[in-house]
């Protein structure tokens, strides 16, 4: 799906750090890595001129085609997007309302998040609730969140409900979805779904009934950055409103959407079962490489939310201790390895292989064993 070149020149031009990415699609280490048609089309697009609104269109077309839903847009990234929708909620396309916001006066501006659901993905996601002009209401507890939680937060008056997929940030896993969206769809409150690394689950989350899900074209599809906003023809609608208003500093780039539209075609192209495979033999060779390790054990892990890969989990005998140190020696090496770290209290690193060439993943599983090489020895 991903090229896999060599290190970037541009690391050496520049004098930056190069790095092998373990750790999934991570903001901090630039997301992912488009392919050369990706690439390519973003960068023709950069020598172009587009009416944006013939572009934004023809996103919606090839974006519902994709996907199955009504009508959808781009926009900067997913944290945008959140704004945005919640905007889009609470102004509709009055054009007063959209150019008076975050300034909300006079009208409902509650937003329903499950405790659980109001993480901390860099910033807190109760931040890009807050930017429209919202105020939020927490469901249940950061434990748990029962359907009656819901239903109770939704009895208040409100503008919309928002609702994560569940991931190693939520801090619970068992939320009904589905019922959720059902609750609040018959008091006539919309749903947004934040589903931004979920690109391969898209029928699974429009199917929940939601106004709207939003996805994040530059993690699995690995377009350049922008948020996608799928869902009804009505919400769309509004949510294109708000580029009048504070939407305006969330707009998409030319690039973006054309790369968006590259990364599409690369999608539809793909053959899932072969991709599949590809992932599972990356899998297969890391473990294979790391059962000669001392001290360690791994196993394949699938992806918690199901998404159509399985992660590698290294679990080190000696503790928590000795995965920090591995981590940390990981990360200040040449070039610089990034591993899942959620699991350190655990003992344990998780690998994610899905944008890493065999190549890397063998200097992957290499640095491992010198780190606990040189751990050994210390």
């Amino acid at each position: 799906m991903n090229d896999s070149p060599a290190q970037d020149p541009l690391h050496s031009k520049y004098g930056l750090t190069p790095v092998i990415n373990a750790a999934g699609s991570f903001t901090p280490l630039g997301v992912s890595r488009s392919s050369a048609h990706v690439a390519h089309s973003a960068a023709a697009a950069l020598q172009s001129f587009f009416v944006m609104n013939e572009l934004q269109a023809l996103a919606s077309d090839r974006l519902s085609a994709f996907s199955g839903c009504e009508a959808a847009a781009v926009t900067h990234c997913v944290s945008a997007a959140i704004t945005q929708a919640v905007a889009a909620c609470i102004a509709g396309t009055d054009a007063e309302a959209v150019a008076n916001l975050p300034e909300a006066k006079g009208r409902a501006n509650a937003v329903v998040i499950p405790a659980g659901h109001c993480v901390n993905y860099g910033h807190l996601l109760v931040t890009d609730i807050r930017l429209a002009g919202a105020t939020v209401i927490q469901a249940g507890t950061r434990e748990a969140c029962s359907l009656r939680d819901i239903e109770q937060a939704l009895d208040q008056p409100g503008v919309c409900c928002l609702l994560l997929v569940s991931s190693r940030l939520t801090t619970f896993q068992n939320l009904d979805t589905r019922g959720a969206v059902t609750a609040a769809r018959t008091r006539g409150i919309p749903v947004v779904i934040d589903g931004a690394a979920q690109d391969m689950r898209i029928p699974e989350l429009l199917g929940t009934g939601a106004d709207a899900v939003l996805i994040s074209a530059h993690k699995y599809l690995a377009s350049p950055t922008a948020g996608l906003v799928l869902g009804t023809r009505t919400f769309v609608e509004r949510f294109r409103a708000q580029e009048a208003g504070i939407g305006r500093a969330m707009k998409p780039s030319k690039e973006a959407i054309v790369g968006v539209l590259a990364a599409l075609e690369e999608r539809q192209a793909m053959e899932p079962v072969a991709w599949r495979q590809q992932q599972d033999k990356k899998v297969a060779k890391a473990m294979a490489l790391l059962s000669a390790c001392p001290d360690i054990q791994a196993s394949a892990e699938p992806d918690p939310v199901g998404m159509p890969f399985q992660r590698v989990r290294v679990r080190f005998l000696k503790g928590a201790a000795a995965a920090r140190a591995v981590a940390q020696t990981l990360k200040a090496g040449n070039p610089s390895i990034w591993v899942m770290e959620h699991q350190l209290d655990q003992g344990a690193i998780l690998l994610e292989l899905v944008a890493l060439s065999e190549e890397e993943v063998q200097q992957l599983v290499g640095a491992i064993g010198s780190a606990l090489a040189a751990s050994a020895s210390g």
